[in-house]
């Protein structure tokens, strides 16, 4: 499209913005995360869910049912994955009725007020409880039927998450099989998936592989991190090129499927991450590298490039996960791999600032909206113009004589602009979009006099905005009809021009 005409196109198109908003678009690929709770000092279920509220985590898994965790969810709109823990599976696994009850007692009685969109059922159990393998088909069939005659089962999709160490001849992913002395069980399981519309849930762990590699694995291919283009690793057979170990993983689980025919799998990955911290013998486990895969995986799945084999197919995929586990059985890796403390205070901060803020877990509140560097200064005058007006913020400190008006430039009173329209739509990063011109950042954009917005909000002293511990009766934050006009205005391009942006 001539440039020209998309900005002739974009003045008009902010008020019409205003005028019309459009509802959120299909988020297709999603970042989720899980939630363990052997913790010394487990926060209450309405402290997690606060924290889930103010890192904007619209997806996480539980590791049970947690009547607390549900309730505490309900009317949030936070989409969540229950599980039956292991040491149930083999009374589901072979009664018709305990599977009714279980799930009569754990999703009927909380759906539709929490979004209940999968039941995980059991976890690894062909590796970890490998004696409970002929029952975890009917275990997850049993409970299917339940769910078919409550009328959830096109709602509530069900499956249970595979190691990827069940993945024989991973690398080059095209030879990549299941241990044929599962297939009584996996061909089955898939079969059941295939019909049911649901996806094969996969934990997926570089760093793992990385570390029994024996240095084969190079750690920046684990991390996501660039490399040249002589070091991606290269499927003989199909000559696809591999830039990171994460993908692939998720190919070879795709082909692994597909050497039993079944292709129109979808894969979520239900469990990926890195530890910041680990013992002698675990160098590479530390809050740098930890930040580094995270950061690149959200980058990286927000994308929706996909993988090699299967481009533009979103890999959703939920971090391991939100809290570290101080009394997690196993080494001092095993108890870290949390974003955050118990106390709700993040183990580091996710390098996110060009890929909005999503799960920027910075409790600080300390992130700006400003205008994206090298934006078209056209674009961001249209852009200055609607928050200024239909935006509905108050833009007289970038008047003349005001403390915003110097210095007197579009871009910097189109920072004022962005960031005042991103504090008072509660820091959403979906608020700083306008058409693609604004970016989030963490760098404070106050000067001299004009304080901007996310200062004021934190005194500029960097005292923490406690999030932690709300009261008890805490709800929902409401979303606004105008929260999503950034995206909107987008959506609007798109329809009115039929031109893809995303």
């Amino acid at each position: 499209m001539a440039p020209l005409l998309l900005l002739s196109l974009s003045l008009s198109l902010f008020v019409l913005a205003s005028a019309s908003p459009s509802p959120p678009p299909d988020e297709g690929a999603f970042i989720g995360v899980n939630i363990g709770t052997d913790l010394s000092d487990m926060p209450h279920p309405t402290q997690v869910v606060a924290l889930l509220k103010a890192q904007q985590i619209r997806h996480i898994r539980l590791y049970d049912a947690d009547p607390g965790m549900l309730i505490a969810l309900a009317n949030t709109g936070i989409k969540v994955i229950i599980s039956i823990p292991n040491d149930q599976l083999l009374g589901i696994g072979q009664s018709n009725s305990t599977a009714a009850n279980w799930v009569k007692r754990n999703v009927v009685s909380h759906y539709p007020a929490t979004t209940i969109t999968a039941i995980s059922v059991g976890s690894e159990v062909l590796t970890s409880l490998p004696n409970a393998a002929p029952v975890l088909v009917s275990a997850i069939k049993n409970i299917h039927a339940a769910l078919l005659s409550s009328n959830l089962d096109r709602s509530i999709k069900v499956s249970t998450p595979l190691s990827t160490s069940l993945i024989l001849d991973p690398f080059p992913p095209s030879q990549a099989f299941f241990n044929r002395s599962l297939n009584p069980v996996i061909v089955p399981l898939l079969s059941f998936l295939q019909s049911t519309d649901s996806y094969l849930m996969i934990n997926v762990y570089p760093y793992y592989d990385y570390m029994q590699s024996n240095g084969v694995i190079p750690l920046d291919y684990a991390l996501f991190k660039p490399i040249p283009p002589n070091k991606e690793a290269v499927d003989a057979n199909t000559l696809v090129r591999y830039s990171n170990a994460f993908d692939a993983m998720v190919d070879a689980t795709y082909f692994a499927m597909a050497f039993l025919n079944f292709t129109n799998i979808p894969v979520l990955v239900t469990e990926s991450g890195w530890p910041s911290k680990g013992e002698t013998n675990e160098p590479d486990a530390t809050l740098d590298n930890a930040n580094t895969y995270n950061s690149n995986l959200i980058r990286h799945v927000l994308n929706k490039t996909g993988t090699p084999k299967r481009p533009g197919i979103a890999v959703s995929t939920y971090i391991y996960e939100l809290y570290n586990e101080d009394t997690k059985a196993g080494s001092l890796s095993e108890k870290s791999w949390g974003l955050f403390n118990a106390n709700g205070e993040p183990v580091y901060i996710l390098r996110l600032t060009n890929s909005g803020s999503v799960l920027a877990n910075d409790t600080t509140n300390q992130t700006y909206c400003t205008a994206r560097e090298g934006a078209d200064p056209k674009m961001v005058q249209a852009a200055l113009d609607w928050a200024c007006g239909p935006g509905k913020i108050d833009c007289s400190p970038i008047k003349q004589g005001e403390a915003c008006y110097e210095p007197d430039s579009v871009v910097a009173h189109a920072n004022y602009a962005f960031d005042t329209y991103y504090h008072q739509t509660g820091n959403n990063p979906d608020a700083c979009n306008f058409n693609g011109v604004a970016s989030i950042t963490t760098t404070d954009p106050s000067h001299g006099s004009c304080v901007f917005a996310g200062s004021r909000g934190n005194g500029r002293n960097g005292t923490s905005v406690n999030i932690t511990a709300p009261s008890a009766n805490s709800t929902s934050s409401g979303v606004g009809s105008d929260l999503y006009y950034g995206r909107g205005m987008l959506s609007i391009l798109t329809v009115i021009l039929n031109v893809a942006f995303l």
